[in-house]
């Protein structure tokens, strides 16, 4: 039987580079931060820069950096697509707004942020998106959430309102590790927090939603355009 390890390498592999930049990135967060696991990792942030060509967003929420790996991956799609676009977006329309809660990786994240080739369209923050965000004034076409797991569904009621018809939701990690169905988990917070975000949004006839099982489980939502959401009740 082959091992689902031999998978994400093969499938890995078979992807395109992650680049230079990325790669060091990656190291450096395995090596100087606690949770180095954490940041999204090659195979993911290909899936996330595609995402966001595919869905051309003019704004970008995150919620969560880290070490800044996903917003690159992000930003990296924002520039190619910037790239392409008969008029270019520009710096002033087209932005990743990122928010990360935990000031001790202000230092690491923005150094990494600042030195990289897509600086100019990522806003990292230090802060919660949930009070930060509204006060931007600004209405998103794609929405990354992979912050607290305790409070996703917290997370994603407060930032829902903030998303276009249209727009793409992801939330990382939702099936966190296999522990969403394994009974010896039944009183973890943040288990139960992933599991109530995913009974919460299967409830939600206000999106599409799907759980692709690629690292640990990421939930690709869309919010329905308001005509169909109506046709639907």
């Amino acid at each position: 039987m082959i091992e689902p390890e031999s998978i994400v390498d093969y499938a890995t592999a078979k992807s395109d580079a992650e680049g230079d930049y990325l790669y060091r990135l990656w190291r450096a967060t395995n090596i100087h931060t606690v949770h180095g696991h954490m940041a999204s990792g090659h195979l993911q942030g290909r899936l996330l820069k595609m995402l966001v060509m595919m869905q051309r967003p003019r704004a970008i929420l995150e919620v969560g950096t880290f070490s800044g790996y996903s917003a690159l991956c992000m930003a990296e799609g924002l520039k190619e697509i910037a790239g392409q676009a008969d008029k270019p977006y520009g710096a002033d329309k087209t932005r990743l707004y990122t928010f990360e809660i935990n000031d001790e990786m202000e230092d690491f994240t923005r150094e990494w942020i600042d030195g990289s080739d897509v600086a100019d369209l990522i806003d990292f923050r230090i802060g919660d998106a949930v009070e930060e965000a509204p006060k931007l004034g600004v209405k998103f076409d794609f929405v990354f959430i992979d912050g607290d797991k305790r409070t996703y569904s917290e997370v994603y009621d407060a930032l829902f309102p903030l998303v276009n018809e249209g727009g793409i939701i992801l939330a990382d990690n939702t099936l966190w590790d296999g522990h969403v169905v394994e009974s010896a988990y039944d009183h973890d917070s943040q288990t139960i927090g992933i599991r109530c975000f995913n009974d919460h949004i299967a409830e939600d006839t206000r999106i599409e939603k799907v759980i692709v099982p690629i690292r640990d489980g990421l939930t690709i939502i869309r919010k329905k355009r308001l005509a169909n959401a109506r046709h639907e009740k």
